[in-house]
């Protein structure tokens, strides 16, 4: 009874289905954690050692998929003025130049 309890502790819970990237879905865009994915052709290579295949593309660039937060009310501020004066510029008549 404990083995199947471990067993069953052991599994991990199912993923969400990913659909796959072939062919007859290149260009496809889907979301994944919160990155918008691209189905493209990707190119293998020796030193990728990967063969040439169609690919989800989620790389840095990819725009993120995930709602907008709301924004939160802004504050009354005062608006900032039109125009700043120059410094004014103390000059000590007893000081020689």
């Amino acid at each position: 009874m404990r083995v199947i309890l471990l067993l069953l502790l052991m599994v991990p819970p199912a993923a969400a289905q990913v659909p796959v990237c072939n062919p007859q879905r290149e260009g496809m865009t889907a979301c994944f954690d919160g990155r918008l994915c691209r189905c493209r052709f990707e190119m293998g290579g020796i030193l990728t050692g990967r063969p040439d295949a169609h690919r989800w593309d989620c790389g840095a660039l990819r725009p993120d998929c995930r709602p907008a937060p709301a924004t939160l009310p802004q504050p009354d501020a005062p608006p900032w003025p039109q125009f700043i004066p120059p410094p004014q510029i103390f000059i000590d008549p007893l000081r020689p130049r």
